[in-house]
């Protein structure tokens, strides 16, 4: 039970004490809140959400215990308990105040509970960050009131949006740094609320606080009788969640469930939408159809399931099913858009490593449950971080955010991330180092018919390919014109161009096709070990 909770006497040198705070009574049909805090180093993210746990009786008696014994030792507060403790676990995290790793912690109230993921603002865990508002419904931005807005939180604000967080509270923490300074306060909501037509969000508020002293943490506080807008537990109580996407049915098979002869099903789960027995089904992207004929549960058999729900599907008829193809219903007529396959995409990607995006690289693509080879053909523009505008790039560094068209090896069944996040956001590992590369979040899809898209080459006459040429022609010329001035022969000098024209693609094709040859036997062990249910990723 959580009982007795940590107060902190006031007073220079005065000891902590312990009193009890009242724990939230269980209540029933409770909704889910999940939500997260980012923004720049030393705002303030562990201890706000370690003042919540702590306002909420989240902390039971022990940890109470390990918090004021860890104040003492670590704590970065005085005399006050330093509530960011209850959050930072590493001791690498303590050590240097930071926040390394995502910490997700649980609570409720008798109106919601939450699931609360506390990120870093370091840039160099921006991954980690990404990773806590890829499940988000809402977004705390926590905003130092002496330094206000900062790149990172400039860049936090980007991926939340880019991640499909549309709510956001803007926590103006430290205001008792700054001597509650009502001004102070303006002109960073003003600051930020400029930001907010770029990032598209559909809800934003900005509130003060001081995670120290709980002003305005569960209630209004005295110290800012110049605020009158909601504290910031109520808003995390009442605000809508809705998440987005349509209602399409889409179910990854991740695992073909053949248990003995007599069965075989497809493993999964729901990635949106609702399926029955009966329905007519495509499987992409071979665009195959079927019927479903049964639905088993960890609860037995069901006639229907819903978005979410892990689930076994057994088909009426026998069709080619493996682990990454998308089920989907079958469409009425000409193919619709999601529901075929795609070897191209518009991607906004998320540079996660030091070594930059480049276009013409292959990457092994995760998405869904499917694993394929994609070329970065392309970077159509890099997003400055600090005003949000686009500028021409020739890659993407650590934490650069750019939109780049990539060229899948198969075709794969993948939507636009405001249709369905799971099948409409991907991760690119490099394939020599296993690193994950970036993270993407697809814009646009160039659909083809199943037929068209098992037919259609790798590889067209794009940008890539014409330089190419264009650089042949080029390096033949200059060849022969250097002959010509050592030589004075025009036909020796043409000779010689003409030759190093031809024979030098021929030797670059025979020294291409070996190399591809020890790469795919390479790629081919790096995917059947990367193929296992979890897929290392």
């Amino acid at each position: 039970m959580a009982a007795a909770l940590m107060r902190a006497s006031e007073g220079a040198g005065a000891d902590m004490r312990l009193s009890p705070v009242p724990v939230a009574a269980p209540a029933l049909n409770r909704t889910l809140l999940r939500f997260i805090t980012c923004g720049s180093v030393d705002d303030g993210k562990s201890t706000l959400l370690g003042r919540l746990l702590h306002e909420t009786g989240a902390v039971f008696e022990d940890q109470v215990e390990a918090l004021a014994r860890d104040s003492r030792r670590f704590g970065t507060t005085g005399d006050q308990p330093d509530y960011a403790l209850l959050v930072d676990g590493l001791a690498a995290e303590r050590e240097q105040g930071i926040t390394i790793d995502v910490a997700y912690r649980y609570f409720s109230t008798p109106r919601r509970a939450f699931i609360a993921a506390d990120t870093p603002g370091h840039e160099q865990y921006t991954r980690n960050m990404a990773t806590g508002a890829s499940t988000a419904d809402v977004a705390i931005i926590l905003v130092d009131a002496r330094k206000g807005l900062l790149p990172q939180t400039r860049r936090h604000s980007y991926i939340v949006s880019m991640l499909g967080v549309r709510r956001v509270i803007v926590a103006v923490n430290k205001m008792d740094l700054v001597g509650y300074d009502e001004a102070t306060f303006a002109a960073i909501e003003r600051a930020y609320r400029a930001l907010v037509p770029a990032l598209g969000f559909t809800e934003v508020h900005v509130l003060p606080l001081s995670a120290v002293n709980g002003d305005n943490m569960v209630g209004p506080s005295a110290r800012t009788p110049w605020y009158a807008g909601p504290a910031l537990l109520h808003l995390l109580e009442t605000v809508e969640v809705t998440r987005g996407g349509d209602a399409a049915f889409r179910f990854p098979v991740q695992w073909v469930n053949r248990p003995h002869l007599d069965f075989r099903g497809f493993s999964g789960t729901l990635a949106s939408g609702v399926v029955r027995t009966g329905d007519r089904v495509v499987i992409l992207p071979r665009g195959h159809a079927a019927t479903v004929a049964a639905i088993a549960a960890p609860d037995g058999a069901r006639t229907e399931a819903v978005a979410g729900e892990a689930v076994t599907i057994s088909l009426g008829e026998e069709v080619d099913v493996s682990r990454g193809d998308v089920m989907m219903l079958e469409a009425a007529g000409a193919h619709t858009s999601g529901r075929q396959a795609a070897r191209t995409l518009a991607v906004r990607l998320l540079g996660l490593t030091e070594t930059p995006l480049t276009p013409g690289r292959t990457y092994l693509a995760k998405i869904g449950t499917a694993l394929v080879n994609a070329r970065l053909v392309s970077l159509a523009h890099a997003v400055d971080v600090h005003d949000y505008s686009h500028a021409p790039a020739d890659a993407l560094p650590l934490n650069g955010i750019g939109l780049a068209t990539l060229r899948f090896e198969a075709p794969v069944a993948a939507t636009r991330y405001d249709a369905c996040r799971d099948l409409g956001s991907l991760l690119l590992i490099d394939p020599f180092s296993n690193e994950t590369a970036a993270l993407g979040v697809v814009e646009a899809v160039t659909a083809e018919p199943p037929a068209a898209a098992e037919a259609a080459p790798v590889v067209g006459m794009d940008a890539e390919a014409l330089r190419a040429i264009s650089w042949r022609i080029v390096s033949a010329f200059i060849f022969a014109l250097a002959l010509l001035l050592a030589t004075g022969s025009v036909l020796l000098g043409l000779a010689a161009g003409a030759a190093e024209f031809l024979a030098r693609p021929l030797l670059r094709q025979f020294h291409d096709k070996v190399w591809r040859a020890a790469e795919s036997r390479r790629l081919a062990r790096e995917a059947a070990r990367l193929s296992t249910d979890g897929g290392g990723i």
